[in-house]
């Protein structure tokens, strides 16, 4: 990207080249202007569309979901790992909501030696009916030392499922009166002594603004605010700001102007690029940008990643802008 800059390159101009070629692969019938065509059994045929983009260069998608996994993925990760090599990515973490998946970014790196790729751990049922601090330890014990992230409860968090469900049934993080709960606290410590992420999951905006301000007094210098411009995430711009305050990064998933009506996630209210760029324009030197993409029925990851990129450029957003978010602070948070 910087060699383009370099050689002259606009950013107006590199996006129209950029589009110019996406046009010619679409009207070839290379690329599908929906998702149908990046199902699994179709994605070893696309190999030519995860050839080295200048785009992608350098990127880090810190939040991706693949199979294995108890829900059908578009792809595995392996498959993710090789299409995000192979366009020039420099990094990528998955995310599994019920297994651990550091101990797979291990042998994943035997087959693809020269690429960059870590996992992450959730605290949901599946490890117990709380925050588990002793499954959190031997995470970070594992071969590789590849856990990089620890979410808090996502799909099992007390939030969702009362949000969801009507029911306040759930692993919570915090007590009756509003304390972050001592198991959470350790957690957190234990994300300060190795300097990994501390991810808020699916923690309510109030949830996540408490746990930010715990994870700051633990000295967490890695909080990450899960999705804040996502769905009964979203936060206001209030809320993201006390959370600047707070030392955290904020992290917006782009699956938000992906999904809706006629895709994999109909259930869900698509989001303009003009209202994610609104919420980006925050603050981009402490922001990340992730595709959570990894479902069915939506488009492959490095796909989304390319069509946020531009999307951020159209929207007046410089280079320099655009780095920090998909490249150097999502690379930096996981260690590089």
């Amino acid at each position: 990207m910087m060699d383009m800059q370099k050689k002259g390159l606009s950013r107006r101009g590199f996006i129209k080249t950029s589009m110019v070629t996406g046009g010619a692969l679409f009207l070839s019938g290379k690329l599908s202007a929906g998702s149908a065509d990046f199902h699994v059994g179709k994605i070893r045929e696309k190999k030519e569309l995860f050839a080295g983009d200048p785009i992608l260069a350098g990127v880090s998608d810190i939040h991706l979901h693949a199979a294995p996994d108890s829900k059908i993925r578009l792809g595995n990760e392996l498959e993710f790992a090789r299409a995000a090599r192979n366009s020039g990515y420099k990094s990528i973490l998955f995310k599994s909501n019920d297994f651990s998946c550091h101990d797979r970014a291990y042998l994943i790196r035997q087959v693809l030696p020269d690429f960059e790729v870590f996992g992450s751990l959730c605290m949901n049922r599946v490890f117990g009916n709380k925050v588990n601090v002793f499954a959190v330890s031997k995470a970070i014990a594992t071969t590789g030392n590849l856990c990089r992230c620890i979410w808090m409860p996502t799909q099992d968090s007390v939030y969702q499922n009362f949000r969801y469900h009507g029911t306040k049934d759930g692993i919570p993080v915090l007590d009756e009166n509003g304390r972050v709960l001592s198991e959470v606290v350790r957690v957190m410590e234990i994300c300060a002594e190795k300097n990994i992420i501390f991810a808020t999951g699916h923690s309510s905006p109030e949830e996540s603004i408490r746990l930010a301000r715990k994870a700051q007094e633990v000295g967490v210098k890695k909080c990450v605010i899960t999705h804040a411009n996502s769905g009964i995430w979203k936060m206001t711009y209030d809320q993201i700001r006390q959370c600047f305050d707070l030392g955290a990064w904020i992290e917006y998933s782009y699956i938000t102007n992906l999904w809706g009506p006629g895709t994999g996630l109909p259930d869900f209210e698509r989001m303009s690029d003009t209202e994610f760029a609104d919420f980006v324009r925050i603050a981009p030197e402490r922001s990340i940008i992730t595709t959570d993409l990894g479902q069915t029925g939506m488009p492959h990851p490095v796909e989304g990643m390319r069509r946020c990129i531009l999307a951020l450029l159209e929207n007046g957003f410089s280079q320099q802008q655009v780095d920090y978010m998909v490249r150097t602070n999502p690379s930096s948070l996981v260690g590089l």
